[in-house]
């Protein structure tokens, strides 16, 4: 087993983050990152290779958080490092029309059932902001529905209760409080948005009868992955997608978590599902910026250039180096067995954690399939929705837990509300050491 992390020398990680508080806001770039979820400072992270990071101490981690998904292909792939380099070499960005960025979209429309044609953006949040515009444009309506507990990105009409919050604060399903997920929103932004519960095909069909002839859009994951890793009950996708068809609605599948994790082409494909408008980000750029925004001609052409065009601009919109590496990084996830390695892998380890604890007889579930998945401390069998999160998981218990897997070499966000993630870089090797230490870990928690 690993040295424990409290015997290893942090002090240059130390250093590092009284540094970073004196220039950035809490010490970090997102809070998400920060020592008000770490529950202590933050280890500062120098480089990467493979599945390994290493902090600025020299000491070493097997990561599971690989930048909260991005990392579909690990640290430092040699292929990326290669396509990257070379880009650089010849000129990092033109604000113009390239090759990189047609053969990125070429690689992307081959993946993606539902892609006629792409736009690239530079985030995930970008990529939901601008289908929501093309929605509204698209039908002429105003109004949308999102679901409780889902996060698309920052934008304002989106931050509506994406945050976990006490059993006692969200209402009911039926009639649920609106909780703004930030300061600084005028509360007459969410007067065109609808909350619903997810994972209920009643509450969305009851719904859809008072709302659907209003909405442009219902935006939705097709895995919760801002609740850790919830899955959708059998037949209810479908059933979504049967009713946006119904009302004349746009169906936007955010896919910034999920696309090209499951399946080369995502969760649509992975379902079966077609959306209207599907968004991209994280593994699609393997670790660079990266957004995407796909679906027919019919609708994403509102943003070609007119006296009423869906305004789109960007400097970085399809930037050289990253497009290098989505069109690199595509053809890694287009050979022949990646994505069966990744279940393998994820499957592998989603197995050795329940039978952990289950011989440590420790009220824990593991959550999801193959390339990701997450861990609940709770009493119950599984759980389906934002409610049940909120009310049922100890993300206390959780977090300690983690903790104890970071003193033994475990890299791993203390937020229940994330996930698990496999790149192609994770071995059986990674996965028996992971199950030795949550082995440890489990014995020093209970």
């Amino acid at each position: 087993m690993t040295q424990a992390l409290k015997t290893r020398n942090r002090t240059r990680s130390q250093q590092w983050f009284e540094r970073a508080q004196q220039s950035l806001v809490e010490g970090v770039n997102s809070p998400s990152r920060g020592a008000a979820v770490y529950k202590s400072d933050p280890i500062v992270l120098e480089r990467g290779r493979g599945s390994r990071v290493w902090d600025a101490d020299d000491n070493q981690y097997i990561d599971f958080m690989m930048s909260f998904g991005a990392l579909i292909q690990g640290h430092a792939h040699p292929k990326l490092v290669e396509a990257v380099s070379q880009a650089m070499a010849e000129g990092s960005h033109f604000a113009a029309v390239t090759s990189a960025e047609v053969e990125a979209a070429e690689r992307f429309r081959r993946m993606v059932p539902s892609a006629e044609v792409v736009r690239f953006t530079n985030t995930g949040s970008e990529a939901t902001m601008l289908a929501l515009r093309l929605a509204r444009a698209h039908t002429r309506r105003t109004k949308f529905l999102k679901f409780e507990g889902h996060y698309h990105g920052w934008y304002d009409p989106y931050l509506l209760n994406s945050h976990s919050h006490s059993p006692a604060e969200i209402g009911a399903p039926e009639n649920p409080t609106r909780i703004p997920d930030s300061q600084g929103i005028p509360s007459s932004t969410f007067d065109e948005v609808v909350l619903a519960p997810w994972n209920d095909i009643a509450a969305l069909e009851r719904l859809m009868r008072e709302h659907g002839s209003d909405l442009a859009a219902v935006i939705t994951e097709p895995i919760m992955a801002n609740m850790g890793c919830i899955l959708p009950r059998e037949r209810y996708l479908d059933r979504l997608r049967e009713l946006t068809q119904d009302y004349g609605v746009l169906l936007i599948l955010d896919e910034v978590v999920t696309g090209f994790r499951y399946a080369p082409g995502g969760c649509q494909e992975y379902y079966s599902i077609h959306p209207d408008i599907s968004t991209f980000g994280k593994a699609l750029g393997a670790g660079f910026p990266i957004g995407a925004v796909a679906g027919p001609r019919a609708i994403l052409d509102r943003m070609r250039w007119s006296d009423n065009m869906v305004l789109h601009y960007g400097t970085f919109n399809g930037h050289r180096l990253t497009m290098k590496v989505v069109a690199a990084n595509l053809d890694l996830l287009s050979a022949e067995g990646t994505y069966r390695k990744l279940h393998a892998i994820g499957d592998a380890a989603i197995a050795g954690l329940r039978e952990v604890f289950r011989r440590r007889k420790l009220k824990a579930i593991v959550q999801g399939f193959g390339p990701m998945f997450q861990i609940y401390f709770t009493e119950r069998d599984a759980i389906h929705d934002y409610r049940e999160y909120c009310k049922h998981v100890d993300t206390g218990r959780y977090a300690r837990f983690v903790q104890l897997l970071l003193e033994h070499g475990i890299y791993m966000t203390p937020s229940n509300g994330l996930h698990w993630i496999i790149s192609t870089a994770h071995t059986e090797s990674d996965v028996a050491t992971l199950v030795q230490v949550a082995e440890q870990a489990c014995a020093e928690l209970s």
